[in-house]
């Protein structure tokens, strides 16, 4: 008996020292298999849809369906990436080079000295806006530089990102069964978990942070027509404040308007204001509504804390992998209460 016990301590020590092993091994790569894992779940209709045209053949189909992940997510996000990082470096350089002289900064300067000559309540000091941008755009600069100044590394990221993914349309079946027959959980509590997890990425992709990205974007294609420079950067910015309750994208089409304005383009600022309210807006009312009705619905100040702190522990990855953490914690703790009462509702019948 002592025997046995000696080899399973044994064992369990030799488990635990592997494991840990094998999680270090796979550490570079948990980026890239956490975001194999929620595109493969968001894009699953796709895989069955491309699985049926196909009759069947799933090396075929999961080839299919990952060169359709790589044309509309991958090569879109590293593009605007680089515009984005492209822009910032550009602004920022300006603010060092010229003492934050910039048209921009100083545009802004000028509205804000507008504003307080207009304003019926005195207003003792101006905020330095061109302090505030290069604090912010150097943030954002050390952390977008980090991840296109090892081309290397962000490439073999990416290469087993496509590769985790093909592999996961193929036997993601296979992979589903081994965890559910490991699990010590019933049968049941193993799909509820995965049906669960997966309203959840659905939730936030394509609810929350989708009409969030759509605003972003029609946000740039009006900085763009009406002549607000970098009109990419804001942008993305306008794509996260289009998380926060009640206010979303006023926040970055409010001063770019007064910009516009008092910088004498009048006719520029009433165009830039209307597109705000009506492409910017319809989305919000209309398509927003529908798109977070499906599934899971978190709350879009959580949402937005989800997404900053995210941001501030993952780097730029932690706009998609915030949201989805927090919407996992939600469902994994409507799955441990489920459990819970029905333990309790065993016991009391036992009595």
């Amino acid at each position: 008996m002592n025997h046995q016990k000696s080899e399973l301590y044994f064992l369990l020590v030799l488990l635990a020292g592997i494991f840990i092993l094998t999680f270090f091994i796979f550490k570079p790569f948990f980026y890239a298999l956490i975001l194999a894992m929620v595109f493969a779940t968001v894009f699953e209709p796709v895989h069955k849809r491309v699985l049926a045209i196909t009759r069947e053949r799933k090396s075929l189909a999961a080839f299919l369906a990952t060169i359709s992940v790589l044309i509309v997510v991958v090569v879109p996000i590293t593009l605007l990436g680089i515009q984005i990082f492209q822009e910032a470096t550009g602004l920022y350089s300006s603010l060092i080079e010229n003492s934050g002289a910039t048209d921009l900064s100083r545009g802004l300067g000028d509205t804000l000295n507008n504003l307080k000559k207009l304003s019926p309540v005195p207003i003792e000091s101006v905020p330095d806006v061109s302090q505030y941008l290069k604090q912010g755009l150097g943030w954002l600069l050390q952390h977008l530089g980090s991840l296109f100044a090892n081309i290397a590394k962000a490439i073999v990221g990416v290469f087993v990102f496509l590769v985790a993914l093909y592999y996961l349309f193929k036997d993601g079946r296979k992979l589903k069964s081994a965890v559910v027959a490991l699990s010590p959980l019933q049968d049941i509590h193993d799909e509820t978990i995965f049906n669960k997890l997966a309203l959840a990425i659905n939730s936030v992709i394509k609810g929350n942070l989708a009409v969030a990205l759509i605003q972003g974007a029609l946000t740039a294609i009006g900085f763009a027509i009406f002549g607000v420079p970098n009109a990419v950067l804001w942008g993305s910015i306008a794509a996260i404040t289009a998380l926060i309750p009640g206010i979303g994208t006023a926040l970055v089409f409010l001063p770019a308007t007064l910009y516009l304005f008092f910088s004498g383009k009048t006719i520029f600022a009433v165009g830039l204001l209307l597109w705000g309210m009506t492409a910017v807006g319809l989305v919000d009312n209309f398509l927003g509504p529908k798109l977070a009705s499906r599934g899971m619905r978190l709350h879009s100040f959580l949402i937005l804390l989800s997404v900053l702190g995210g941001v501030g522990f993952f780097g730029p990855l932690g706009f998609l992998l915030g949201p989805l953490v927090l919407s996992l914690l939600f469902a994994l703790l409507e799955i441990y209460f489920a459990i819970k009462k029905e333990h309790e509702e065993r016991g009391t019948k036992k009595d």
